[in-house]
């Protein structure tokens, strides 16, 4: 009966003994398959024959001391096979005493653990890997914040500067425009990471859960690509706001749908978050001439007026559709919405300066009047109101860019 235990431990374990000088005396077949070493190239040396030099003498002289003490020693061991690679076992050694209590030799009985502990190892560098890109993603903020707080200080400086040479008045509503949408995008980004930041909290509270129990390689590997692309989107958000308010006037010639994707995607949060489901219909390949952000800027300017309308009615579902045709040798953009309408009483008056339905700590008036000179001035085109059965709607037309007239 003992033989046949001594047969099942030694067949499904690795198995060796050592006289009481660590001189291998017997192994087992696992542990011949392990080490890559034959059973005569074992029995007769120092055990220290697998001992791997990265394994510091201190954690020896423990094993030492414990067994010679007479007591039974575990740990996890990092051994060195005979091709050079590196296996780690988890490792009992007990002494074997005689009847007066003599040490007669040891026996050593491992598991092998290498695959887990290399997981292990993997799943700490990638948990490093997280942190710093985590810390460099705070520098990128810092330094994008410390930007934005520059380019604030010199639009304000600017507006100092017009005020005191008088301008026209078409300058100074440019002006107190942009700083209200300034003031419109810095909450739109605040909104924006709001989500991400508690998702990238998750996800690597999850991380650090699953590298302490029981590791999946499966599960670690899609948190750790997660944490990466949520990382990605909040950087982008960043690129994307601080290009939106770079001053660029060259004029180029652009399509519609890329003006329009890009102001949905500084306010695609907010919207989400206000339950407004946004449909594009249309011809996807109308272009015009002139500067793309200031299309952006109008965009986003009817897009949060349709947010905020949104805001004092009860219809659901809440939808915003906008559609892409053309007229002859006109681009025809319609925005419209199905929360109420405007006012019959306003909708003659929304296109004027300093006009607004709204509370005063809400707008400043400026957004549809700039929105109007932006269409006029920079497009040669036009936008009107109406008001359709299910809400507001706008009209936009631009001159298509000439090399397409041509071939319409």
């Amino acid at each position: 009966m003992l033989e046949q235990y001594i047969r099942a431990i030694e067949s499904s374990n690795i198995v060796s003994r050592t006289d009481i000088d660590g001189i291998i005396t017997f192994v087992n077949d696992e542990f011949c398959k392990i080490s890559g070493y034959s059973r005569e190239e074992l029995i007769g040396h120092n055990h220290n024959i697998v001992r791997h030099p990265d394994v510091p003498a201190s954690n020896f002289k423990k094993l030492w001391d414990t067994i010679l003490d007479k007591k039974t020693y575990k740990a996890t061991v990092k051994n060195l096979a005979k091709d050079g690679s590196t296996f780690y076992v988890n490792t009992t050694i007990v002494p074997i005493l005689d009847e007066r209590g003599k040490i007669l030799e040891f026996v050593a009985i491992r598991y092998d653990v290498t695959r887990e502990m290399e997981l292990r190892i993997e799943l700490e560098r990638q948990e490093r890997e997280l942190e710093r890109l985590n810390r460099d993603l705070e520098e990128r903020v810092r330094i994008q914040t410390r930007e934005l707080q520059e380019l604030n200080q010199r639009l304000e400086e600017r507006v100092r500067e017009e005020i005191a040479k008088n301008e026209e008045k078409q300058k100074m509503l440019l002006w107190q425009s942009r700083f209200a949408s300034l003031g419109q995008m810095t909450a739109n980004i605040a909104h924006q990471w709001r989500q991400p930041l508690t998702e990238l909290n998750l996800s690597l509270f999850s991380l650090k859960n699953a590298l302490e129990n029981n590791p999946d390689p499966k599960e670690i590997r899609e948190l750790y690509t997660r944490s990466r692309r949520i990382i990605r989107s909040m950087s982008k958000t960043i690129e994307d706001f601080m290009d939106f308010f770079r001053p660029n006037r060259e004029t180029s010639t652009f399509q519609i749908r890329e003006s329009l994707q890009d102001a949905l995607a500084l306010i695609q949060q907010a919207l989400e978050k206000a339950e407004i489901d946004v449909r594009i219909e249309g011809e996807k390949d109308l272009t015009i001439r002139g500067i793309p952000n200031e299309l952006t800027q109008v965009f986003l300017n009817l897009f949060q007026n349709a947010k905020e309308a949104f805001a004092k009615s009860s219809e659901s579902p809440r939808w915003l559709r906008i559609h892409l045709g053309r007229d002859e040798h006109f681009a025809v953009i319609s925005v419209e919405d199905n929360a109420g309408g405007i006012p019959p009483e306003s909708l003659e008056r929304i296109f004027e300066p300093y006009f607004s339905t709204k509370h005063s700590s809400q707008g400043t008036g400026l957004g549809l009047f700039m929105s109007r000179m932006i269409i006029q001035k920079s497009f040669q085109g036009s936008i009107e109101a109406i008001n359709s059965l299910k809400g507001a709607l706008f009209v936009i037309k631009i001159p298509l860019e000439t090399e397409e007239k041509e071939n319409s």
